[in-house]
């Protein structure tokens, strides 16, 4: 990819259930992230942090839906709100906006903001469905629900903030799903999402997958978004999540999925932004999980290991 990436931290840890994804992008930072965009020809340009208040300095309460379980509701609007400028105003300046969370509720606000003026597809690697709502959450943790809040869903059609209404049903594309309760199985099956498990990364290989999860992502858009969720690999290769589940893709499949896309952009140019979420330095070893996300992003963006 030839263009300026614009580096946009959101240490928020709102939406999880572990304290530490707030460190998130420092340690991604720290992991060689601006080192690994050059190396991959591109011109990282770091527009440092949004503000995120300590979540020991709110109420996890207050904003909740009267009928519903959703933590620090309000707090997530605040940021996902600002957050959605800042992706926006990026795009408009001809840059690509790279968000580093953070837990996964950051992707709202990256999704809202890559949508304005947009019909966008997206790809979404991770281990989780994210589909709960505040009606149907146990745990309350809104990193969740963020594709739900997209899309409307529940009681998250009440709130325009996390709604995206470029965001295209039809034009999302799961990588690598392995751990989805009853209730999100059903509302997958009952949606017009695609859906690609591990089972079928095992079958059919991981490049086969993404090829055919980008054309269903670009099927009518104007662009895509890539959210890369790190509890997608496996953890053996990264350690340091809030929620891991074994058995997930292995380094080089991580790293043959990401260079996938970035040829894929290279043919058409339609990818259009980026989140890496949910490193959790506190559950790291040797920073070691920040470290795959910063070569994984450079990955996306052309550089290959072989």
């Amino acid at each position: 990819m030839d263009s300026t990436v614009r580096i946009i931290g959101v240490p928020m840890d709102y939406g999880a259930d572990r304290r530490g994804v707030d460190m998130g992008p420092s340690a991604i930072r720290y992991g060689g992230l601006g080192t690994e965009l050059e190396d991959a020809g591109v011109e990282p340009v770091d527009g440092g942090d949004l503000f995120v208040p300590r979540a020991e300095e709110r109420d996890p309460d207050a904003g909740s839906p009267r009928r519903g379980n959703a933590k620090f509701l309000r707090e997530i609007e605040d940021v996902c709100t600002r957050l959605s400028d800042r992706v926006a105003d990026a795009i408009g300046n001809g840059e690509f906006p790279l968000v580093l969370g953070g837990d996964h509720s950051v992707s709202i606000g990256s999704l809202r903001g890559s949508s304005r003026d947009a019909d966008l597809g997206v790809i979404w690697f991770d281990a989780h469905a994210d589909l709960n709502t505040p009606e149907t959450s146990p745990s309350g943790n809104v990193h969740g629900m963020p594709l739900s809040a997209t899309l409307g869903r529940g009681m998250f059609g009440e709130m325009e903030w996390a709604n995206a209404s470029g965001v295209r049903e039809d034009a999302i594309a799961y990588v690598g799903l392995r751990s989805i309760d009853e209730r999100e199985r059903k509302r997958v099956r009952e949606s017009e999402l695609t859906a690609f498990t591990m089972s079928d990364i095992d079958e059919r290989g991981i490049t086969a997958v993404v090829e055919d999860a980008l054309s269903v992502a670009t099927d009518g858009t104007d662009g895509i978004h890539v959210s890369l969720d790190l509890d997608w690999l496996d953890p053996t290769t990264a350690p340091g999540v809030g929620t891991p589940v074994r058995g997930g893709v292995t380094y080089r499949e991580a790293h043959s999925a990401l260079e996938t896309v970035s040829r894929r952009h290279d043919a058409d140019g339609l990818i259009r932004s980026m989140d890496v979420v949910e490193v959790n330095p506190i559950l790291d070893e040797r920073n070691e999980t920040a470290t795959v996300a910063a070569e994984l992003a450079a990955s996306a963006f052309g550089k290959q290991i072989l």
